[in-house]
């Protein structure tokens, strides 16, 4: 199985295009660390505008590194997702339209082994894309704008989280962006064993995020409770729920805390949900489907 999982790593990066999301990451995220280098105070004072008649705002003081990384993180979170179906929607394509298939069925592995190692394969992209983009997003913003407590406006409340409490907060969210990329390879990844060439699955798998995410954010009565809360682009940006601290009671927050962690928590357990159905049914479609090419 490793030897297995090592030649499909191998296949990805082979292929050109597996870099075009890593180079596109990095652009983005250039983009904007120069934009709010040069202009970060008209843009926090733009951010901040509904609190600063309520409190004095230290603008200055309060875009630095982390801010940036929370900025960077709920600009391309949502695009993020687009990049990576462009590997996980080839994983099994691809082969079908290279006339690989076929002879890799015929390796001395079951059908159901082949799939998992395909789909690890599909997870471990998902994994170095992210580290790449906490690399760039976190760490370079750490080092262009420096550190300091973490400020976040979130509708009239002004969260303040202490500087020593802000780094487990990011291997938190990104560990559960982790998870929810992962449901976006595993749909791909999906809709890859139906077809015979990349570019159905890929933007099948980009028009089905987009939809469902419109849905996600429309609000109507009868669909609010029943629909939207099993979508799973209803729980891709439940990451954010990592930095709202619970309250002391006294207007201050309690370090170390989630404000509303059981949610975090249920919306963890829909995608990891999302992710097992989405893999079996491509097991078992796959494990029926006749191989021709």
């Amino acid at each position: 199985m490793w030897k297995l999982l090592q030649i499909e790593l191998f296949k990805i990066f082979r292929r050109p295009r597996t870099y075009i999301p890593f180079v596109a990451i990095a652009a983005m995220i250039f983009i904007i660390q120069l934009g709010l280098k040069f202009d970060g105070l008209s843009y926090m004072e733009l951010l901040m505008s509904s609190l600063s008649d309520t409190f004095n705002m230290p603008f200055s003081l309060m875009l630095n590194g982390y801010l940036v990384a929370f900025v960077i993180l709920n600009t391309l979170l949502i695009q993020v997702p687009l990049l990576v179906a462009l590997v996980a929607g080839d994983m099994v394509a691809g082969e079908a339209n290279m006339g690989t298939l076929r002879l890799l069925v015929t390796r001395p592995v079951s059908r159901t082994q082949l799939m998992l190692v395909k789909f690890g394969a599909s997870v471990i992209y998902t994994i170095l894309l992210l580290l790449w983009m906490a690399l760039l997003a976190l760490f370079l913003s750490m080092w262009i704008f420096g550190t300091n407590d973490m400020f976040i406006a979130r509708d009239t409340v002004l969260e303040h989280i202490r500087a020593a409490d802000v780094m487990w907060r990011y291997i938190a969210a990104f560990g559960y962006a982790m998870i929810a990329l992962s449901t976006v390879a595993a749909l791909a990844f999906l809709l890859s064993v139906f077809a015979e060439n990349s570019i159905g699955p890929i933007v099948a798998t980009i028009s089905i995020v987009i939809v469902l995410t419109i849905l996600s954010e429309m609000r109507i009565p009868i669909y609010d409770n029943t629909v939207k809360p099993w979508l799973f682009t209803s729980h891709m940006l439940a990451w954010k729920g990592f930095f709202y601290s619970r309250s002391d009671g006294q207007g201050g927050v309690i370090n170390g805390s989630v404000e509303n962690l059981p949610s975090i928590l249920r919306s963890l357990g829909i995608l990891l949900a999302y992710i097992v159905a989405f893999v079996t049914a491509a097991i078992w479609v796959f494990r029926k489907k006749d191989i021709l090419s």
